[in-house]
């Protein structure tokens, strides 16, 4: 186990998490939409959420155990931040897009952690969350234009907006009141 975290903790903090992202499209659907449709080609955001996956890949890389695999840490503890620069440098097309896409990927791992060998059927609203992160996170760094796509149809009238974003909302309560009650 690399992160240690109780299904419990793992349920809240994706609640929580899904809870802060679609309130504000609940709240004020206009706003939220229109900062929604910048995202994909936001340079800064895309250079915050960059570096919160290097630090988290950093950490990882110098943490987890590696087996037969350890002689790979100093050089890889050396190419990432190397890579880190030459992304930062280099990849100016939806930066954002591809450094969310590593960030769902590398949360994911937590939340499927937490569930495993566990026996209640709740603990699958984690697990299908977890695999949402995935799929989304793979396209989205191999296929970044898609995000742009996926924001554009979602947020084509106000009422699908809305939607979506309460769809969002019932699924973090559901993961909310099932990691209080259940977990």
């Amino acid at each position: 186990m690399i992160y240690h975290l109780s299904l419990q903790s793992a349920g809240i903090a994706a609640g929580l998490t899904l809870l802060f992202v679609s309130l504000p499209g609940l709240v004020k659907p206009e706003a939220a939409s229109g900062w929604m449709r910048t995202l994909p080609r936001s340079r800064a955001i895309g250079i915050v959420l960059l570096t919160l996956a290097f630090l988290w890949s950093f950490w990882l890389l110098g943490t987890m155990e590696m087996g037969e695999f350890s002689s790979f840490r100093k050089p890889l503890l050396f190419a990432l931040p190397v890579g880190y620069f030459l992304v930062l440098r280099f990849v100016n097309e939806f930066l954002a897009v591809r450094a969310l896409g590593i960030l769902f990927l590398l949360a994911a791992e937590p939340l499927l952690e937490a569930a495993f060998l566990r026996y209640e059927m709740s603990r699958l609203l984690v697990t299908v969350f977890a695999y949402v992160l995935i799929i989304a996170g793979l396209f989205w760094v191999t296929m970044p234009y898609l995000l742009r796509d996926h924001i554009r149809w979602g947020t084509r009238s106000t009422a699908r907006w809305r939607a979506i974003n309460a769809l969002a909302l019932v699924y973090s309560a559901a993961l909310l009141i099932c990691a209080i009650t259940r977990y």
